[in-house]
């Protein structure tokens, strides 16, 4: 749909949105891609940071997916870290569309410090949390499904209630897993 710097370039604050977040090549637009059957609509890249801005996308009709800029890349400025922080807030404080974020995390590397600050947070603007452990085909079946305990143990812990799936964007797993929670949010 279009990419906004600022949250009054978003579109109209009407019908319902899904954000995605997660630290730089967590795999975020790969999941939107995966999820719309298009491979090049949400921009993917090796070099951590790309994403800089809101990118919004119509998922189905009324129905929005929004690709949050990457954190936790050292490579970029305090300045524009500041300036996503503050892009952040004002989209998470301001858009009463905003059902849900899916919290994009790479299985192998879950839960840094940038993760966890995003799960408070959401947890700050009552919004509901899905996270999605990214990268499963780089683990075997038993590691995966120890990671996704060791998760839900986490936020358990933790107090940070969220829901918590495998996802492999290479293979498809989990694809049909992450429509349904989407689609309980949007719907």
């Amino acid at each position: 749909m279009l990419s906004a710097a600022r949250i009054h370039q978003a579109p109209a604050d009407e019908g319902a949105e899904v954000a995605f977040a997660g630290r730089s090549n967590a795999g975020k637009s790969s999941a939107i891609n995966a999820l719309t059957g298009h491979n090049k609509l949400a921009k993917t890249s090796k070099t951590p940071g790309r994403t800089q801005l809101l990118n919004f996308f119509l998922w189905q009709a009324g129905r929005r997916l929004v690709d949050l800029p990457g954190y936790g890349y050292a490579k970029v400025s305090e300045e524009i870290k500041q300036a996503w922080h503050r892009l952040l807030e004002s989209y998470f404080s301001s858009r009463g569309s905003l059902r849900g974020l899916v919290l994009v995390m790479d299985v192998r590397h879950p839960f840094k410090d940038s993760d966890t600050q995003m799960l408070l947070w959401c947890q700050r603007f009552q919004l509901p949390v899905h996270v999605l452990l990214t990268k499963a085909d780089k683990l075997t079946h038993g590691n995966s499904k120890a990671a996704l305990l060791q998760a839900q143990q986490y936020l358990k812990q933790q107090g940070l209630p969220a829901t918590v799936q495998l996802y492999s964007a290479q293979t498809g797993a989990g694809v049909e897993e992450l429509e349904r929670q989407l689609l309980e949010w949007l719907t």
